[in-house]
């Protein structure tokens, strides 16, 4: 039998390639090597239905445990490779088994960044928010009445006060940045956010750090903040962003920059290798990104099956991006790197606003906020290459859909 492609991940992404390369080629060998001991599921409802105990985990699966065996796909849990031997063809993992590959996908993801100890990182009570293991350990913390720091102020930070705030909890976040979603979104939509936060009662300080935690008997009882005050804390969840899993392909001489750097076909610098996901290093407009999301671990994924069918393309990222907090929706379409003017536009309904970024007079992205006309008109819009005046978005009686006419 010929040697496998073996899948080095099963979150997402690897989950996506082992389907897809299944429909395209019935026959092939597939091995995909998961770290966890749960087959892949998926991860965005941990942080909120799984996390409030609305949503059972069986629910996330992304396929029930018999469809492996079904598709002939063997799932190796509980494991990792420690090792690629590029000249061999083959990969050693944790347990000192090796095995050969005919080619080699990673699907590694991405890892939270940690507090470091010398700031009180390694007390006990202190959370991230990124494996169904994360949220195990975390639910039986959030107590009605806990004092919960949130360090942080991205979209992990708020959505993780607004599941805390739901379930009772003193919530304070803290953003080292002048505002919240300083890096991903314009003013208009952390002010909005702001504004939902501070009325369901989180504490959003901006502008200040960490300096420290304090302990007691190993356990976090507080903080001490970058402007010097002192806040009394029973739990802590870090929400500061997260780095590429890129070892293997570091150690073993693969190229990798932010994350494995990746052509449009998802092959790496060694032709028998290739990554998909939250690891990868991926061309876009010129550039490399890294895109962190469901849809590119998914598209990617599937422009990988294709790639290693003998059937490849380029792969052209089409962002888009949700986070749900409270009542409110938040959808994004496109990427608003580098833009240089945004139009806010109100929507049809109270409570409802659409956030539109240009770059060089052409329309890059869109943050639609209780607003799903918007944010398919604008993604409709994006995705095809048009623009629209600014003017036209600008004037709430133009009607949206008349935009894609």
């Amino acid at each position: 039998m010929a040697d496998p492609v073996i899948i080095v991940g099963a979150g997402q992404a690897g989950f996506s390639l082992a389907s897809k390369l299944r429909s395209l080629q019935a026959d092939r060998p597939i091995v995909m090597i998961g770290l966890e001991d749960e087959a892949p599921y998926q991860r965005p409802p941990l942080s909120k239905k799984y996390l409030m105990g609305e949503m059972s985990f069986d629910r996330l699966l992304l396929r029930p445990h018999s469809w492996y065996e079904e598709q002939k796909v063997q799932l190796l849990l509980s494991s990792w490779v420690e090792e690629i031997d590029r000249q061999g063809r083959f990969v050693t993992l944790q347990d000192g088994r090796q095995l050969a590959y005919d080619k080699l996908v990673l699907a590694t993801g991405a890892s939270p960044r940690t507090l470091p100890a010398a700031m009180g990182g390694d007390l006990g009570g202190i959370y991230s928010l990124r494996s169904k293991l994360d949220a195990d350990r975390l639910a039986p913390a959030l107590k009605p009445s806990q004092r919960l720091l949130i360090v942080g102020g991205g979209y992990i930070g708020l959505e993780a006060a607004a599941v805390a705030r739901n379930m009772g909890l003193e919530v304070t976040l803290i953003e080292m940045a002048e505002r919240i979603l300083a890096r991903v979104a314009a003013p208009a939509t952390a002010q909005f956010l702001r504004e939902i936060h501070l009325a369901h009662g989180v504490s959003i300080r901006e502008a200040t750090g960490l300096r420290r935690l304090i302990g007691r008997d190993g356990q976090v009882v507080g903080a001490e903040l970058s402007d010097g005050s002192l806040i009394d804390v029973d739990l802590v969840i870090v929400g500061i962003g997260v780095t590429a899993n890129d070892r293997l392909a570091r150690d073993c001489g693969v190229a990798v920059g932010n994350g494995v750097i990746v052509d449009d076909s998802t092959r790496t610098s060694d032709p028998d290798i290739l990554a998909v996901g939250d690891c990868t290093l991926l061309p876009f407009q010129g550039g490399l990104i890294r895109l962190e999301s469901v849809q590119n671990a998914v598209d990617q994924a599937e422009a990988a099956a294709a790639t290693l069918a003998g059937q490849p393309a380029a792969y052209v990222p089409k962002p888009w991006f949700w986070s749900d907090q409270y009542d409110v929706k938040l959808q994004i379409a496109g990427l608003n790197l580098g833009y240089d003017e945004t139009v806010v536009r109100p929507g049809a309904r109270p409570g409802s606003l659409s956030i539109w970024y240009y770059r060089a007079d052409r329309l890059i992205a869109v943050d639609a906020i209780n607003d799903a006309k918007a944010y398919v008109t604008g993604k409709k819009l994006i995705d095809g290459g048009l623009t629209v005046d600014k003017a036209v978005i600008h004037d709430p009686a133009v009607e949206l859909k008349s935009l894609l006419s």
